[in-house]
């Protein structure tokens, strides 16, 4: 059943069939294989149980949020001071690559979306100030994968629902890991251009009027930050109802900047339903798949198969760190989370993990299958900002990155405090 259902997995991903499709289909597949009744029969109770999850209508509200950030014009302006802040250190504009990132991930939630967003505002400068290419590049692919890590994070939503874990408490477990995350990026960074000056660019030079000027850019997106978290932790709002709050932010920010109208409000939720379609058409199949294998007995015999094999807590940890890796070079990020976490993590939690530290561990292989050849989502976000030449600048920038989260991962290893002290002091 097992080498089946991965066989069949490969095919239909193989043939170019979308993610979301291929895991209904396969769905589809398996049940008159192994199942003695036609389970089909329940996707309609699946599909509304699912939709009908009250966490998951932070979704559409975080991915709105986003939108109305970036067609309100400000990345532009927070891409600016960052620049200005950030330009001084070796290498230059990608630190505000890193920086920007960072600061957007804080409001969007989303990689594609940050990935997008301060990759439009930074490719231009590659010529302009004579750039490495890759480096650069890679900086901008890598940079947008902080917007599943640090809170808000639509990727913690959908792991608190598969693991019923508290989204609260994830939120506040991301924040170490990314600071230090976005720290590891901007210290690769600075090592190689150090060994290369020349991939640096030239430098930019700024007056501290201007730096200090330039702080009002950034009070915007760390405000929505501190609605969004802050009412959340204040006990004001639930996940969902602090999304909602920080989309009335965003709109009230934008009509202060005079770039809220009724254009850019169409172009912002069309925006918004396109992406919830795909991601709600995977969750759905995902969903519907996971309930065909439980019922069929596959992801029993999966778990059996991997629990036979006697390993220690930290084999196992290295196993399931290889088994992400690998699975990130042949599936997008978030159906692999869909369909992977309700396997992985019982065995995980079984073995002593803890669910909060699982769940950022999980978050981190999903980044890095973000920027892994050859279905790396960023990799084609930020390629197709280039509008030109092949995609491998892209995938040589992004390796030294791949490496800093491999760097991370080791860390919260040895150290799980860090993934664990800001959770604890909420109990």
């Amino acid at each position: 059943m097992i080498a089946t259902t991965l066989i069949l997995l490969l095919v239909l991903i193989g043939i170019s069939i979308p993610v979301g499709a291929a895991l209904g289909v396969l769905g589809l597949i398996l049940d008159p294989l192994y199942s003695m009744l036609p389970l089909t029969r329940g996707l309609g109770e699946i599909a509304w149980s699912t939709n009908n999850d009250f966490l998951t209508v932070a979704i559409p509200l975080f991915i709105l949020l986003g939108e109305i950030l970036l067609r309100a014009g400000f990345a532009e302006r927070m891409y600016s001071a960052m620049s200005l802040w950030l330009a001084w250190l070796p290498g230059g504009l990608m630190h505000a690559n890193i920086g920007a990132s960072a600061l957007f991930a804080a409001t969007s939630g989303s990689s594609v979306a940050t990935a997008a967003t301060v990759g439009t505002v930074a490719v231009p400068q590659i010529r302009r100030h004579a750039y490495n290419e890759p480096l650069f590049l890679g900086s901008l692919a890598a940079g947008g994968t902080l917007g599943i890590l640090i809170p808000p994070s639509i990727n913690m939503v959908l792991y608190g629902v598969l693991t019923n874990t508290s989204v609260p408490k994830l939120y506040l477990a991301g924040i170490l890991p990314g600071l230090l995350l976005t720290g590891l990026f901007m210290l690769i960074i600075v090592g190689a251009c150090m060994a290369v000056p020349a991939w640096g660019g030239r430098r930019i030079s700024a007056r501290w009027a201007e730096r200090v000027s330039s702080l009002k850019h950034l009070g915007p997106p760390l405000g929505i930050f501190l609605l969004v978290v802050g009412s959340i932790y204040a006990g004001v709002a639930t996940p969902t109802e602090a999304a909602a709050l920080g989309v009335l932010g965003a709109l009230i920010l934008a009509a202060c900047f005079g770039r809220l109208s009724f254009r850019m409000l169409g172009e912002a939720i069309e925006g918004t339903m396109k992406s919830t379609a795909m991601i709600m058409l995977i969750i759905l199949a995902a969903a519907f798949l996971n309930f065909i294998m439980s019922a069929a007995g596959i992801t029993d015999a999966i778990t059996g198969s991997i629990t036979g094999l006697g390993l220690s807590p930290l084999q196992m940890l290295f196993v399931i760190v290889i088994f992400y890796l690998v699975l990130g070079c042949f599936m997008e990020s978030l159906s692999m989370m869909i369909t992977t976490i309700p396997i992985v993590s019982p065995i995980m939690f079984q073995l002593g993990f803890d669910p909060i530290w699982v769940g950022v561990l999980i978050i981190i292989l999903v980044e890095a299958a973000l920027i892994t050849p050859p279905v790396g989502l960023n990799l084609f976000v930020v390629h197709s900002l280039r509008k030109s030449g092949d995609m491998s600048p892209v995938i040589t920038g992004s390796l030294p990155f791949v490496a800093a989260m491999g760097m991370l991962i080791l860390l919260l290893t040895v150290f799980p405090s860090i993934v664990l002290y800001l959770p604890s002091l909420a109990n």
